[in-house]
C-alpha cells in the first residue's frame, strides 16, 4: 500500500491531474486596462488560470472611463511579470503557456468612444483579430468576455456583415458568446439591438451596484468578508509571491469586478458555460426580458433605455451556508439565510479566493510544497432517470487527494438550476461519501441538481464539484 501510494503520488506530480475536464474554451479579452486598478487585478488572474483555457486574444480597448486611450503595453506589463514565474507554474501543470505566445495575442482597439469608433474604416487591429478567430476552422465557441467597451467586437461583426453572404455570418455570428461587464459605452445596446440572436449576458446599462457581478467586490452582511479584505489581498496573493503578486495593484473602487465574465469557464466541475441557468463561480443567469423599470441610470453616460429582445442577465438564488460544527457532526446550516442576484455570484466567493490563493502559491513553491484541489470520483453517472417518490443514493467513496490531504464531502441540492421550487433534502448527514435522497412526488417530468462539493484540509482549503442532473418522471 505504501508503494501504491507513492507511484500515485509520483505520478501526480509528473502530470497533475488539471486542464483535462474536456475542450478548452476559447477566450478574447477586450479590456479598458488602466481606466481602473481591476483590470490589472484580474488579468493577474486570468493568467494563473491560462492553463485552463486556451486564451486566443487580449485587446485593449476604450470604456466610458477611458474614451480616447488604449493601453496595450499594460496588458504586456501583466504577461512580462507572468513569465518570470512561468517554469515554476510549469511544474504544476505543464498546460501553463509560454510568455511569447501571450505576448503575441496582445492587440488593440481603437482609442475612440463606442459606436463612434464603429463604422466603415474604423477596422483596428482588435477587431480584425477577432474576424480573424471568429473564421479559424475551430467548431469551439468563441467567448467575448468584455471588460470595458464593446466597440472593438461591434465593428468585428459591422465588418463581416458586410463582407459575407446572410448564410456565412449567421453561422459565425451563433459561434459567438459574450458576457459584458454591464455596459460601459453605448454599443453594447447596438450589438443587443442589431443580433437580437447573438448569445449575451449582461446586467444591462450602468447600475452596477445592483449587477451581478458587483458580488465579487460586495460586502455582505452576516457572513464572513475576509476573503476580499485588503489584509487578505496583501498576504495571499499581493506580498511573498514573486512578480506576478507584486503586480497586483491596491483596490481603488473595487476588487477584479471584471474577473466574473470569465470564471463560469473554470472547468472545475461546478458550471457549464452554454447553461448559464446552472450558475458557477461567476453567477447564475435567467433568459428573459428584463423590466426597464425596475432599472436605475447610473452616472456612466451610457444609453438608459429598455432592452428589445431577451437576454441571459440577472437571477435570483435563496441560500443557507453551512458552517463549521465544533461538536458532532461536522457540518450545520446556519440560521441566516439570503435571497438575490448576488447571492448566486458570492456563494461561492470564498472557494474562488482560496482557490486564486493556491495558484499564486505556485508561482514561487514546489508542487509537494503547496496545494492542490481534490479529485471527484462519482459511482454514479452525472445524470439519472428516477421515478416520483422513488429513493435514489450518489456516491464519491473513490474520490482522491493529489497532495494526501483529508477532504469533507457535501452533498446539496440547488433548486434554482433545476425545474422546481422547493428544495430538496438529503436524507440522513450531507457531509459523508455518499448521499441517499428521495424524489419528490411529481405530475410531470421534472429536473432536479444536487452539487457534490468536496473540499480539502490543506492550506488555503481548495474544493472541487461535481453536479448530478436527475430527471424525475411522474408514475
Amino acid at each position: 500500500m505504501r508503494l501504491f501510494t507513492l507511484l500515485l503520488l509520483l505520478s501526480l506530480t509528473v502530470n497533475p491531474i488539471f486542464g483535462q475536464s474536456g475542450t478548452k474554451h476559447r477566450v478574447i479579452i477586450l479590456s479598458d486596462i488602466d481606466a481602473d486598478p481591476d483590470d490589472t487585478q484580474s488579468m493577474v488572474r486570468l493568467l494563473l488560470y491560462s492553463n485552463e483555457l486556451d486564451i486566443r486574444g487580449l485587446v485593449a480597448t476604450t470604456s466610458c472611463w477611458h474614451k480616447t486611450m488604449v493601453n496595450p503595453e499594460s496588458i504586456k506589463r501583466v504577461i512580462q511579470a507572468y513569465g518570470k514565474v512561468q517554469p515554476n507554474l510549469v511544474k504544476h501543470d505543464p498546460a501553463f503557456p509560454p510568455v511569447d505566445k501571450l505576448l503575441a495575442l496582445v492587440k488593440q482597439g481603437r482609442p475612440e468612444y463606442g459606436m463612434s469608433g464603429v463604422g466603415k474604416g474604423k477596422d483596428s487591429e482588435g477587431s480584425e483579430w477577432i474576424i480573424r478567430e471568429l473564421q479559424a476552422n475551430d467548431e469551439r465557441p468563441l467567448w467575448i468576455p468584455v471588460w470595458g467597451g464593446a466597440n472593438t467586437l461591434a465593428q468585428a461583426l459591422y465588418t463581416l456583415e458586410k463582407k459575407e453572404s446572410k448564410k456565412e455570418f449567421k453561422r459565425l455570428l451563433a459561434k459567438l458568446r459574450v458576457y459584458t461587464i454591464s455596459d460601459q459605452d453605448d454599443s453594447g445596446i447596438w450589438l443587443r439591438n442589431n443580433y437580437p440572436e447573438l448569445f449575451f449576458i449582461v446586467s444591462p446599462g450602468d447600475d452596477y451596484g445592483s449587477a451581478t457581478w458587483s458580488a465579487i467586490n460586495s460586502f455582505v452582511k452576516g457572513i464572513s468578508n475576509e476573503t476580499i479584505s485588503n489584509n487578505w489581498l496583501a498576504g495571499n496573493i499581493q506580498q511573498g509571491h514573486g512578480p506576478l503578486g507584486a503586480v497586483y495593484p491596491d483596490v481603488a473602487w473595487g476588487m477584479e469586478g471584471d474577473t466574473p465574465s470569465w470564471l463560469n469557464l473554470i472547468p472545475n466541475g461546478l458550471s457549464d458555460p452554454e447553461h448559464p441557468e446552472w450558475g458557477g463561480w461567476g453567477g447564475r443567469y435567467a433568459y428573459y426580458l428584463p423590466e426597464f423599470t425596475n432599472r436605475k441610470k447610473g452616472g456612466s453616460g451610457v444609453p438608459f433605455e429598455p432592452e428589445t429582445r431577451k437576454i441571459w442577465t440577472d437571477a435570483t438564488d435563496g441560500y443557507i451556508p453551512y458552517l463549521h460544527s465544533e461538536y458532532g457532526r461536522n457540518v450545520k446550516k446556519d440560521t441566516a439565510s439570503f435571497k438575490d442576484n448576488k447571492v448566486s455570484l458570492w456563494r461561492w466567493r470564498d472557494d474562488f479566493q482560496h482557490d486564486f490563493a493556491a495558484r499564486m502559491d505556485w508561482c514561487t513553491l514546489p508542487y509537494g510544497e503547496a496545494n492542490h484541489p481534490p479529485v471527484i470520483r462519482l459511482s454514479n453517472p452525472e445524470q439519472i432517470t428516477v421515478k416520483s417518490g422513488q429513493g435514489f443514493g450518489l456516491d464519491a467513496i473513490d474520490t482522491i487527494d493529489p497532495d494526501g490531504d483529508s477532504f469533507s464531502f457535501l452533498w446539496f441540492n440547488y433548486p434554482e438550476a433545476g425545474s422546481l421550487e422547493k428544495p430538496i433534502s438529503v436524507e440522513g448527514a450531507e457531509n459523508a461519501h455518499g448521499a441517499y435522497i428521495i424524489a419528490p412526488k411529481v405530475d410531470k417530468e421534472e429536473i432536479a441538481h444536487f452539487i457534490l462539493k468536496v473540499t480539502d484540509k490543506g492550506v488555503p482549503q481548495l474544493s472541487a464539484y461535481k453536479r448530478i442532473i436527475v430527471t424525475i418522471k411522474p408514475e
